[in-house]
């Protein structure tokens, strides 16, 4: 029986259309709602064995993942059902389980047990692999939409192929204490269309930083941190958050063959203009003491530490919020990583507005050099912050002329594992030489900054450390007048 529109409606709607038919057309009157994906799908944190995939639906009503190794759905598993709800937004997170690793799945989900007739065709991703692999990891930060709405970034990250995405921070630029705004923000961002296909197929991890926690350089003192935190649950799909006893993003991520610590530098954060002694941090007592215990516990030949802020000195002046101004907590951490002789622990980060490979210089401690590889921006406006901010080392000079993603490539196969640093512009193209580190350059009483670094860096250093400017000119009253190379807070 075929009714059309007009008639749909002369019979009272809904309602009145079950009262003609009987109970048992019920599904099929509820379906010309068209229940569908509002956001997304979007695959969350890999492993082996699963993969999850995050949606935000239309309605509150159930989401089911069926999936298969067969494009044409001629045989597949129909997997888990959740009901999607008020309190979260509408946004659910379902997971397929018992399969095999580095294996490719097709997947498709159904709403109100229809399948979306604005997706009409199945998504496809892939299990991480079980043992030491050779792989991709891409990151980046600060992507304000409003700023760039188109985001051509996109194109170049899904032309390198990453096995995984990390957002550091910065994610959107909400700015706001309002839980309505902080939504719209994730559900805009959640639509460009050029970043739809990465988040469809390739796994997507997060952490935040001041513009999606709060205001602008908001800390731990904020009144409204435990409603964002809810946001940023619903609206990602990370491995945990924090621990059951300590709130927060953070969260331990194997892959590969190597481990990644993705912190939060935001929620437990003291002020920034807090005097830099033993009782100042950024990642709180819990959480420092979570990221130690962690750190032993890793045997991965290589553990990268993960947050928004930059982890060299660069930002020492007035007006930084990055580990410059929580220099005594964050040689705390290298301290510890030397002292229990933990081997192969880089460093990313993002919220710069520039490009930046830095290292510092932790030879001269007696651990290892640490290098820390800085994406930033994504969809924002670079800056030429570089010229008033001088780190420990400069590896490579810094990379202002196109927004720009951070990319890892892992080889843990063969005899001597690997890791290349690279970063590429909106292009595709790499803007510097990569660097190239090995479980050997990270291991105490090694010396490796001057050599991994460009010969005109190491000019500009020296040229710096006698007083001169960084780039060639004197610099102007009250700039940096050295840089912290030895390691000290001051």
């Amino acid at each position: 029986m075929k009714i059309s529109r007009r008639g749909f409606a002369k019979l009272g709607g809904l309602g009145g259309l079950v009262a003609l038919l009987g109970p048992w057309s019920r599904a099929q009157a509820e379906a010309l709602g068209y229940p569908r994906a509002l956001q997304g799908p979007m695959i969350g944190a890999p492993g082996p064995d699963h993969f999850s995939v995050w949606v935000r639906a239309s309605g509150l009503f159930d989401v089911t993942l069926e999936y298969s190794t067969d494009r044409d759905f001629a045989s597949f598993v129909t997997g888990p059902t959740a009901r999607a709800r008020a309190d979260d937004e509408a946004c659910v997170v379902l997971r397929a389980t018992g399969l095999k690793p580095d294996t490719a799945y097709w997947y498709r989900l159904r709403f109100d047990g229809e399948l979306d007739r604005f997706q009409p065709l199945p998504h496809r991703t892939r299990t991480a692999p079980a043992g030491a692999a050779d792989f991709r990891i891409a990151f980046g930060s600060c992507c304000r939409l409003q700023y760039d709405p188109d985001q051509r970034i996109w194109n170049a990250v899904r032309a390198l192929e990453p096995d995984m995405f990390i957002w550091l921070g910065d994610n959107i630029y909400a700015d706001s204490d309002q839980v309505p705004t902080l939504v719209d923000q994730y559900g805009r961002g959640r639509a460009v269309e050029r970043l739809e296909p990465l988040l469809r197929s390739t796994p997507q991890l997060a952490t935040w930083d001041d513009h999606d926690f709060g205001f602008n350089n908001s800390d731990g003192r904020s009144p409204f941190k435990a409603q964002s935190l809810r946001v940023f649950r619903n609206f990602w799909a990370n491995p945990s958050y924090g621990e059951a006893d300590n709130p927060g993003v953070y969260f331990r991520q194997h892959y590969g063959g190597v481990d990644f610590f993705v912190l939060d530098g935001r929620y437990h954060r003291d002020p920034t203009d807090q005097v830099d002694d033993a009782n100042k941090t950024m990642l709180g007592a819990r959480q420092k003491a979570w990221l130690k215990r962690e750190l032993k516990a890793s045997r991965t030949p290589f553990k990268v530490l993960a947050i928004g802020g930059g982890w060299s000195s660069a930002e020492n002046e007035d007006g930084g919020d990055s580990w410059a101004v929580y220099l005594t907590e964050r040689n705390e951490i290298f301290d510890f990583i030397r002292d229990e002789n933990i081997g192969g622990v880089v460093c990313i980060s993002g919220d710069s507005h520039m490009g930046e490979l830095n290292c510092i210089p932790r030879s001269e401690q007696g651990g290892y050099d640490i290098y820390d590889l800085c994406s930033s921006p994504l969809a924002q406006m670079p800056a030429n912050k570089n010229i008033r901010q001088v780190p420990e080392v400069r590896v490579r000079d810094t990379w202002t002329r196109s927004v720009n993603v951070g990319l890892m490539r892992f080889d843990m196969t063969g005899d001597t594992p690997t890791l290349t640093y690279a970063l590429h512009d909106v292009m595709g193209e790499p803007v510097w030489d990569p660097l190239v580190l090995t479980p050997d350059d990270l291991r105490n009483g090694v010396r490796t900054w001057d050599r991994k670094s460009d010969p005109k860096e190491l000019e500009r250093l020296q040229r710096f450390r006698e007083g001169k400017g960084y780039y060639g000119f004197d610099p102007p009253e009250g700039w940096p007048s050295r840089p912290h190379y030895d390691g000290s807070s001051d």
